[in-house]
């Protein structure tokens, strides 16, 4: 058994807690035979968010700085759960100082970034892992199974969405996410990456889009101390800021398999508290998936006998072997922080296996090409060809 040494950044945050508390449970799920994990430092600049850390670590340090962290000669792993803005720098870093580096999304603010990154984390053989965990839901594992074995063809039509409404009231506060100094791809890089995973994981290569990104609330005001999902009251005195970066996008796209696909997401979708969903067409058949149902899978077959065509429920269950992990039985769901679980076992592993597993900084690359394209698509409003 091999313990991984980790450095959780940002760990006082909603990321940082999900991350600590995966390294802390998958072994109760997966065993150790894959390698542990102890978390042995959390940085936070924010003392007073620093507080309680001692608690969900025991034993670990606390940080106020993450170059900390990175020079710490007790730590294998650098987990990335800081701004959007930071994460090229920190990664960097992190790479350069021979650690192995998981990052949440979006890899980096552009693809040439991420593309340093790859090639970094390539010429010193390190491990890397980008935080697309929806992916790593079994249902997606059976969708991919599904695929290729050729039980629906060849793809030919993508449609997919993920909306919801933590900006669909005017008056909600304004936050870092919609600051672009420290999101600069504000929902393309937050939640389109989540969808542009799915298209990475289950199609292929996008090699060219047309973007339409647009801002649904100029202006939000300022309240002290709130926090994403939170309600605020407001005064009447509020200060206001400028959002400056994209609440929304639609999107047209031609993968490079010859499949076209309709992409569109939000954070401004009012009364969508978390909607995600896909839709695969093939000359053979078709797969359709809701996270409304989270372990559910609709299959549809052209190979049915005529007149018993229809789509068919499949429920996720303990014939995959990561699901068992978790449960006995079928349609008792998987979750969130169970994905998170997913992957924070799969990150051990790829370190003390030396195999990296998907999405690695490669994927991370091809992703943040996807993203940059949004946003020169839209700021020129034409198609743009992915190099």
């Amino acid at each position: 058994m091999t313990q991984v040494r980790v450095a959780v950044l940002g760990a006082s945050g909603w990321m940082g807690k999900v991350h600590t508390m995966a390294y802390q449970t998958f072994p109760h799920f997966f065993g150790t035979a894959g390698g542990t994990a102890s978390v042995v430092a959390m940085v936070e600049e924010n003392p007073k968010a620093a507080a309680d850390l001692r608690f969900r670590a025991p034993g670990a340090k606390i940080l106020r700085s993450w170059r900390e962290a990175v020079d710490d000669p007790e730590v294998d792993l650098i987990d990335i759960c800081l701004p959007d803005s930071l994460h090229y720098e920190v990664a960097r870093a992190a790479l350069l100082a021979g650690k192995h580096v998981y990052c949440e999304k979006p890899l980096a603010d552009t693809a040439a970034q991420a593309r340093e990154l790859a090639d970094i984390a390539a010429a010193k053989g390190l491990i890397t892992r980008v935080g697309h965990a929806f992916a790593r839901n079994p249902v997606h594992d059976l969708a991919r199974e599904i695929i290729a074995a050729g039980e629906i063809g060849e793809i030919k039509m993508f449609k997919a969405s993920q909306h919801v409404d933590i900006y669909g009231d005017p008056l909600a506060p304004f936050m870092w996410r919609a600051d672009a100094n420290l999101a600069p791809t504000g929902i393309i890089g937050d939640t389109g990456t989540h969808v542009f995973s799915f298209m990475d994981f289950l199609v292929g290569r996008v090699s060219e889009l047309i973007a339409d990104n647009f801002i649904v609330t100029p202006r939000r005001p300022v309240v002290a101390a709130s926090g994403y999902g939170e309600q605020a009251a407001l005064s009447g005195n509020e200060a206001w800021a400028d959002v400056t970066n994209p609440d929304g996008c639609n999107i047209l796209c031609r993968f490079a398999n010859g499949a076209r696909g309709l992409v569109d997401f939000s954070r401004a979708a009012t009364g969508r508290k978390f909607q995600q969903t896909y839709e695969i067409y093939g000359t053979k058949g078709s797969l359709s998936y809701t996270y409304d149902e989270v372990n559910r899978l609709r299959f549809y077959s052209s190979a049915d006998a005529n007149g018993r065509r229809g789509f068919r429920e499949i429920d996720v269950g303990p014939e995959n072997e990561t699901f068992r992990a978790f449960l006995p039985l079928p349609n008792f769901a998987l979750g969130y922080n169970e994905s998170k679980i997913i992957e924070a076992a799969e990150v051990i592993r790829s370190i003390t296996s030396g195999q990296q597993m998907w999405p690695t900084f490669e994927a991370g690359h091809h992703i943040c090409q996807i993203v940059d394209a949004c946003m020169e698509s839209s700021r020129l409003g034409r198609w743009v060809t992915l190099a």
